[in-house]
């Protein structure tokens, strides 16, 4: 069980496991936010404390959500109420339980295209 929480401590998120690889995404919102994005199913993040502001940004199709105390991004969700898949930015998680794990560079911006691969380091 991974505890993945926001800097003030307000919003406390458990997730089931360690993520296999991580998404590093440079679309408008992304590169402003500066999120790292695992992807979950729904059942497996549990908000275990503090309530979320969402955002919903021009296309509608996803809701982004952060601390209304200290601002930091928690999660995205689905708009679409079939979707089987949310993100958490894993900034919220430990670094040491990310260590070595595979990041894809993702050219949302443009191409939607991996670009490239590199390993989480420790304190990035």
């Amino acid at each position: 069980m991974i505890e993945a929480t926001c800097h003030c401590g307000a919003v406390r998120m458990e997730i089931d496991h360690t993520p296999e690889i991580l998404t590093d995404c440079n679309c408008s919102l992304c590169r402003r936010l500066g999120g790292l994005w695992a992807y979950y199913r729904p059942e497996q993040v549990r908000r275990v404390s503090g309530a979320t502001i969402a955002y919903v940004q021009g296309d509608r199709t996803l809701e982004t959500h952060h601390c209304p105390i200290c601002g930091c991004t928690t999660h995205w969700q689905s708009l679409d109420a079939t979707s089987e898949r949310m993100g958490v930015n894993v900034r919220m998680m430990p670094p040491q339980v990310l260590a070595g794990v595979r990041v894809r560079k993702l050219d949302g911006a443009d191409t939607w295209e991996v670009l490239g691969e590199y390993h989480f380091l420790l304190g990035a």
